[in-house]
């Protein structure tokens, strides 16, 4: 009978691509995983593993089996988490991901708020990318995660927040007053600064500026606003900040913000989780939580409609 041991085993391979490695984030010794490896192996009557000098990849059937088997962990971790949780909104191990141009203005806010309402809750967190993270949460590695809508994985489940428009920052010395409200073809595409790729607030102001990255000799590389707000307060170029991100990083007089005219560009911020897990409550609770700590409105979260999942 293949065990849960075995899939964590072969989960473990599947990310590190190295035995050792795997064995190391299992907690277990090299030759013990490598024998339920060639266990499960021999259940399966097939081979899931091309070993290698110094690497361990997965055959074509070995990545099957292997995204089936990551389902399985975390129906597991769900069943666990029905058992412990039900009945207690708000408890025991949550671990919530959130991505980078949300968490440094979001988290200060919502957790004193959360910890106050819910002593008991233990909150981890994991600040990154939208992709890793939907990983992740696809694995069973995380719980939940806070970020941009919509979302296309079909099995996973979500709730929309709040809405949070995009504002144009400029060197402070830009002709245009703060009063003027400007559309996209104003922005002067050369001088337009953007995280770089991989972040999902690029491709949303690519999206509304209908820019190609060929479009944009500026090239930055930044991994934070925070950085991307430096370089326009010393006169480099221009960029669309998130308001929710305004109060932190536009308290530099050397830059000013301009409105965009209707219909503004922004993003929709929401709360995903796996259909399976059973902690839906839990979730629409935290998102109340967000919505009072960030003074949104006192209108609950809305669940979006399943295609939008």
């Amino acid at each position: 009978m293949i065990t849960l041991r075995q899939l964590r085993y072969l989960d473990a391979v599947s990310r590190h691509r190295h035995f050792g490695r795997a064995a190391e984030a299992c907690f277990v010794s090299q030759p013990a995983l490598s024998m339920q490896i060639r266990d499960l192996e021999k259940q399966l009557d097939v081979e899931l593993i091309e070993r290698r000098p110094g690497e361990a990849a997965l055959t074509d059937i070995g990545v099957e089996v292997a995204q089936r088997g990551e389902q399985v962990l975390a129906a597991a971790r769900d069943l666990v988490d029905f058992a412990r949780h039900r009945g207690r909104l708000l408890t025991g191990r949550l671990k919530l991901g959130i991505i980078p141009t949300l968490a440094p203005y979001v988290l200060p806010k919502v957790l004193p708020v959360l910890q106050a309402r819910h002593p008991d809750l233990i909150l981890e967190l994991r600040e990154t990318r939208t992709k890793t993270l939907i990983e992740e949460l696809g694995g069973g590695d995380l719980d939940g995660v806070m970020l941009a809508l919509p979302v296309s994985e079909a099995d996973i489940e979500t709730i929309r927040l709040f809405e949070d428009p995009f504002l144009l920052a400029v060197p402070a010395d830009d002709p245009l007053p703060e009063s003027t409200s400007v559309s996209a073809p104003q922005i002067d595409h050369r001088r337009l600064m953007l995280l770089e790729e991989g972040h999902c607030l690029r491709d949303q102001a690519l999206a509304y500026c209908a820019t190609e990255r060929h479009e944009m000799p500026l090239s930055l590389g930044a991994t934070n606003l925070a950085t991307v707000m430096q370089m326009v307060a010393s006169g480099y170029g221009v960029t669309l900040v998130p308001e929710v991100a305004v109060n932190v990083e536009v308290r530099d007089e050397r830059v000013k913000l301009l409105r965009f005219t209707a219909p503004e560009p922004g993003r929709t911020i929401g709360l995903a989780w796996r259909r399976t897990s059973p902690r839906k409550a839990d979730f629409v609770a935290l998102g109340k939580i967000v919505l009072e700590a960030l003074g949104v409105g006192e209108k609950a979260p809305r669940s979006n409609p399943p295609d939008k999942a």
